[in-house]
């Protein structure tokens, strides 16, 4: 089976081109067959509000195509420099490698990749806040 295969908790929602999908009492799996569907898991979506940190900022970038809300030609040089600025700052292996995948991704035009790979990001950009508050 080729596509993206997402897997649903019990009454998780996703955006997919537009509409949200709401899945039933017990897990599930969908296959998206289309290509260059936009995918949103809403639960991984970030408010605009909170989107106050270079790494969700860059995310959030990523979520707008994903839901409608912005073209991808577009959004691709922001999220393209968004991506270099946090290469910037972001030099260690782990964090280069995924930054290389949202890249590759953006400019593949696979957002749901970008910010799947740009999501790995958070726990870091957390941890960093965190040592720097200290």
């Amino acid at each position: 089976m080729s596509g993206l295969v997402l897997k649903l908790g019990p009454h998780e929602r996703v955006l997919i081109n537009g509409a949200v999908i709401e899945n039933g009492d017990k897990r599930s799996r969908l296959a998206i067959m289309t290509p260059n569907a936009n995918i949103l898991r809403l639960r991984d979506a970030i408010h605009p509000e909170h989107a106050s940190t270079p790494v969700r900022r860059v995310c959030y970038l990523a979520q707008l195509v994903l839901s409608g809300d912005a073209e991808a030609s577009g959004s691709k040089m922001p999220l393209l420099r968004g991506i270099e600025q946090l290469s910037q700052v972001l030099v260690d292996h782990d964090s280069r490698a995924l930054l290389a995948q949202a890249t590759a991704a953006v400019l593949d035009d696979q957002h749901y990749q970008a910010l799947k790979a740009l999501r790995g990001l958070l726990p870091r950009e957390e941890r960093l806040f965190a040592a720097h508050a200290i």
